[in-house]
């Protein structure tokens, strides 16, 4: 073997090594990158979810305060009610006392 052929050979062999260690560098990096989407993905996810019971929480508390509302609302027509009624014996005292 002639050192031509030697160095021929030393090349392709460097080039194939070249290529494959390129290829797995590459393989790698893809890897990562679809590890680093799943947690990106993971991650909004979770926000989401933090997100809908958050949402699924104030409307609970909506629909509680709208209840409160109706009950004072209903306490007042009967106060106002109420209140009428005594006006109305205050001012049948006033005609009677006059």
């Amino acid at each position: 073997m002639t050192f031509e052929g030697l160095a021929a050979i030393i090349s392709v062999v460097s080039v194939l090594s070249g290529i494959a260690l390129g290829w797995m560098g590459r393989a790698r990096t893809v890897r990562q990158d679809i590890v680093q989407q799943a947690s990106t993905d993971t991650n909004l996810k979770v926000d989401v979810e933090y997100i809908k019971r958050g949402v699924d929480d104030i409307r609970a508390e909506q629909r509680s305060q709208g209840k409160e509302i109706e009950k004072l609302a209903e306490r007042v027509t009967r106060v106002e009610e109420s209140s009428k009624q005594a006006h109305k014996r205050l001012d049948r005292i006033d005609a009677s006392g006059e």
